[in-house]
């Protein structure tokens, strides 16, 4: 507290002692003798123009001075400064000095405003009739910082508080506040130009010109403002509100992926089994595969859907802004959410098409998961026609834990009409439920059962021992290796090949990973059964959302986590500072997990995104929060539909 005060004392004083230099070189030499003379009016227009161009480089930094300190000290007109660079220069030169000149003012008040805060509010107050504070929550500040350069009556110095005050970075803000002083500097350095290198009949024609817009612009300039708020109110849409978009942007991004999915050897085949969608409807969609994305996609992109996409896809800037123009909005996966629920209401009032994957995390061995029971009420509650798309192969087309694409896949997406509005009015929870769980419910392997021509290319059990966590022979955990199409025990040596197909050809008791997978859930759940006091513990990275929007996440901690039957808790430190978070088991519905990679969980916007020391473990994590997420549902004596 005390440097910060230390800081905006000396920042203050250098201030004042910069000034103060300033000062004494612009009235110092030949300067004050030609501003005498200026000011007196004895001199003739050839005598004006000869004494401002003797000053030679002088007279250029005089008068970047002056513009510096029209902008800083906002009692001074500019207008009468302007005219003089451009009588005294010629137009290019005069604009170009008077412009650097400018640019040092906005610079000094930005570094201003950054150290003494809003205490410079006071300083710069003129009672003006635009509802800044409004127009700094507006989502088009920078074309408001344009328009007040326009307004009658506002100071330059102003409007460059306000740039800085609604948290705009140096580089911006220097370019739009320059920029946007840039016309009415142009006119008045252009008048003095005028004056001295045309006729006294067009300098006079000019002037008056000028002045009529002017007092035009005065007289009219409660109008003025009264429609620039009025402009402010119609587009101060929130910031992370969904935004309608034109279809274009998705038609593009959809032939990018269909370029992808063609050189990784992927076919897709689209059947619409109704004509069109109606608007403003849901659409749901299984949820197999990240490219899930695409292929639903393609189905409905006529009708510029809005997609819900997990938030962790928006911590970095550049993905959030590319997300939004292609009407995807944020949702913090499996916590309350009250922004993404205020976009899911205002896709469906503003007549879109809102699609969800209503599982939320993608599957882990191939098969349908389970969606949670808020998710039943919101599609009764929505009172539109629900529409759904099944994708089988998605999954084997792209595992979650498989680092690529299988070459010689084949995925199928199929868009049909589930319930009407008018069914849905008559539907109990438990009906829908059903209705909506047999629709989307699918198993990759079943299907491919019935595709015996598919055979997938590449190394198909590379990464799977982020998957599969225990042997079935000796039962060790976390010691499984994968390399190409095998995986092998490291603890007891065995070694089971996998075919082109994801079969296992010999050595285990599965005919697949996604009855390996079903095997190891149930061991663990007779662990739980067997201990009360079962649970999950590793030393962990914490990574929360960046704070600069250049990356998605940074370090902000080590510690331990814990998961039991109480809850996850975290002992460790946070941004320097020693913390315990938990997170209650009525808070968790489970933990998402990204394979051998973390395990995470959302509280509002931000995230807890976790790194544990031994990263094949990161699966058990998300089983371990299912099973006992599913303990305490048992205790409880009704079922979880509201």
């Amino acid at each position: 507290m005390k440097n910060r005060l230390k800081i905006k004392i000396f920042t203050v004083i250098g201030f004042i002692f910069l000034l103060a230099l300033l000062m004494l070189f612009l009235f110092s030499g030949e300067n004050y003798n030609v501003i005498k003379a200026i000011t007196s009016g004895d001199l003739s227009q050839e005598e004006l123009k000869e004494a401002l161009g003797s000053l030679g480089w002088r007279g250029y930094i005089t008068f970047g001075i002056l513009a510096m300190l029209q902008v800083v000290l906002t009692f001074l007109p500019s207008e009468p400064v302007e005219v003089l660079a451009g009588i005294a220069f010629g137009f290019q030169n005069g604009l170009l000095c008077y412009i650097i000149g400018v640019a040092l003012g906005n610079t000094l008040i930005y570094i201003l405003y950054k150290t003494l805060g809003d205490k410079l509010n006071a300083y710069f107050d003129k009672s003006l009739k635009v509802d800044l504070d409004k127009a700094g929550e507006s989502g088009k500040v920078t074309l408001l910082v344009f328009i007040l350069y326009f307004l009658p009556a506002i100071p330059y110095g102003v409007i460059c508080l306000f740039a800085a005050t609604v948290r705009m970075k140096y580089p911006r803000y220097i370019i739009v506040t320059v920029l946007g002083s840039i016309p009415s500097i142009c006119i008045g350095v252009g008048l003095g130009h005028v004056a001295i290198s045309s006729s006294w009949k067009i300098s006079v024609a000019v002037f008056v010109v000028l002045v009529v817009l002017l007092i035009i612009m005065f007289i009219k300039k409660d109008a003025l403002f009264a429609l620039v708020n009025s402009y402010i109110d119609k587009k101060a849409i929130p910031e992370n509100a969904v935004r309608p978009y034109h279809r274009i942007k998705l038609d593009f991004a959809y032939a990018i992926s269909r370029i992808i999915l063609f050189f990784k050897g992927v076919k897709v085949k689209y059947t619409k089994k109704v004509k069109d969608i109606d608007t403003p409807s849901v659409v749901l969609c299984n949820h197999g595969s990240f490219f899930d994305f695409v292929y639903a996609g393609s189905l409905i992109r006529h009708k510029s859907p809005h997609f819900i996409v997990a938030r962790l896809y928006f911590y970095k800037s550049i993905a959030a802004r590319v997300l939004r123009a292609i009407g995807c909005f944020p949702k913090s996966m499996f916590a309350s959410d009250l922004e993404s629920a205020k976009n899911c209401l205002r896709v469906l009032k503003n007549g879109g098409v809102l699609a969800m994957m209503p599982e939320a995390r993608l599957s882990t061995a191939g098969e349908f998961e389970d969606i949670q029971p808020g998710t039943y009420s919101f599609i009764k509650n929505s009172k539109v026609n629900v529409y759904y798309i099944k994708i089988n192969g998605g999954y084997l087309a792209k595992p979650k834990w498989a680092p690529k694409m299988r070459r010689g896949a084949f995925v199928e997406a199929s868009l049909d009409l589930l319930f009407t509005k008018e069914e849905l009015s008559t539907l109990s929870l438990e009906e829908i439920k059903g209705r909506v769980d047999k629709a989307l419910y699918f198993n990759d392997f079943k299907w491919l059962e019935e595709h015996g021509e598919i055979k997938y290319g590449g190394k198909l059990a590379q990464g799977l021992e982020n998957i599969l966590t225990r042997c079935p022979s000796c039962n060790g955990k976390h010691t499984l290796v994968t390399k190409g199409m095998e995986i092998r025990c490291e603890s007891c040596g065995l070694s089971a090949k996998m075919d082109k197909r994801y079969g296992f050809v010999d050595a285990v008791p599965f005919d697949n990973l996604n009855s390996w997978y079903k095997w190891q859930v149930c061991q663990m759940e007779k662990e739980m059964e067997n201990d009360p006091d079962f649970k999950l513990e590793s030393a962990v990275v914490l990574k929360n959302p960046s704070k600069d929007g250049k990356s998605s996440l940074y370090e902000a901690g080590k510690g331990i986590c814990t998961l039991n039957s109480d809850g996850l808790t975290y002992v460790g430190t946070k941004d320097g500072e020693d913390v315990t978070i938990t997170f209650p088991m009525a808070e968790i519905y489970r933990l998402l997990f990204g394979a051998g990679e973390n395990f995470e969980i959302y509280r509002g916007r931000e995230i807890y995104y976790f790194m544990p020391e031994n990263k094949k473990t990161c699966v058990d994590w998300y089983i371990a929060s299912r099973l006992f997420k599913e303990q305490e549902e048992r205790g409880k004596p009704t079922l979880m539909l509201q």
